[in-house]
């Protein structure tokens, strides 16, 4: 990360200026990292690069940076491991969209991949983009200790499947007409949206001491719990338009949700009891965890 001279000029910056100044940057580094439009295979590179650029808030990549900034990770590394989550999630994005999945048109404000493309030009995408993030983030000499990197290597691995993401999408694809608990959709959202956010902020800090490490994992683990409340809560109150997909699409597939198993109110008070347990987690790194506890703040009041 950052040295010391550069995390004062950041820390300097309002928020917003920050959130900007990193989203650029992640921008940039994955137009540098992904393939060419027009190198061979055309069609694939194009459709990889329609997927995972341009997109949305960048949620992720700014928990990956925030976090390498309070452990002091080194530049490349913070720049490597966002880039490796967002095509790891731009990926995600893209199967969960086609119609053997959620079956959705509309994706960050645009076409999905599939009704731009084709389904198997949108299953190859997928199949891509993970390949790629395995890819960059296994490049020679990224860390300067190499359990580091294997560590990282480790951490996106588990988040990415049976017992992280995928994981979470089988569940959630079997409860579709069930009613869960609360704990049985909390254990499905820790898989599917929490594990590959928890990843993205253990890999920012991967430079961390044991005390920030565990800390972290605690402010990610209910900070990526606290995201999903808040879209099940945006499904039901914001439009198409604003969300940038398709709003009221978990109530028409009759899915479990926050909303629907506690309630409207009773969810916005879930969402607000997972921040507060977020930001105890920071308290005892004071000022250097400014940009984490704004994340914090920014999922759990966005409206998109």
């Amino acid at each position: 990360m950052m040295n010391n001279s550069h995390s004062s000029a950041t820390t300097l910056l309002d928020f917003s200026a920050w959130a900007t100044e990193k989203q650029a940057r992640i921008e940039s580094v994955l137009n540098s990292t992904l393939p060419a439009a027009n190198a061979t295979p055309q069609k694939l590179h194009s459709a990889m690069r329609y997927s995972a650029l341009e997109g949305g808030k960048r949620v992720r990549a700014l928990l990956c940076y925030a976090a390498s900034e309070l452990c002091s990770t080194e530049v490349k590394v913070a720049d490597t491991a966002a880039c490796a989550v967002e095509l790891i999630h731009a990926y995600s994005l893209v199967h969960d969209d086609m119609p053997c999945m959620d079956d959705d048109d509309l994706r960050r404000g645009k076409p999905s991949c599939h009704k731009q493309f084709d389904d198997a030009t949108a299953l190859l995408v997928g199949d891509a983009l993970q390949s790629l993030a395995f890819e960059v983030l296994s490049q020679s000499n990224l860390c300067a200790e190499t359990h580091h990197q294997i560590s990282m290597l480790n951490i996106l691995a588990k988040a990415s499947g049976s017992t992280g993401m995928a994981g979470g999408q089988a569940i959630d694809l079997a409860s579709v007409g069930k009613m869960l608990s609360q704990s049985d959709l909390e254990q499905m959202h820790q898989l599917k949206t929490g594990a590959l956010i928890q990843a993205a902020v253990l890999l920012g800090g991967i430079n961390g001491d044991k005390e920030k490490s565990a800390a972290i994992s605690t402010y990610a683990k209910n900070i990526g719990l606290a995201f999903q409340v808040i879209d099940d809560i945006l499904d039901v109150e914001a439009d198409s338009s604003t969300l940038g997909k398709t709003a009221g699409k978990d109530a028409d597939s009759n899915k479990p949700t926050y909303v629907s198993i506690l309630g409207l109110a009773d969810a916005k008070q879930h969402a607000q009891y997972l921040y507060n347990n977020a930001i105890e987690a920071l308290i005892p790194f004071g000022e250097s965890a400014l940009r984490l506890r704004e994340l914090a703040g920014f999922i759990t009041q966005r409206r998109f």
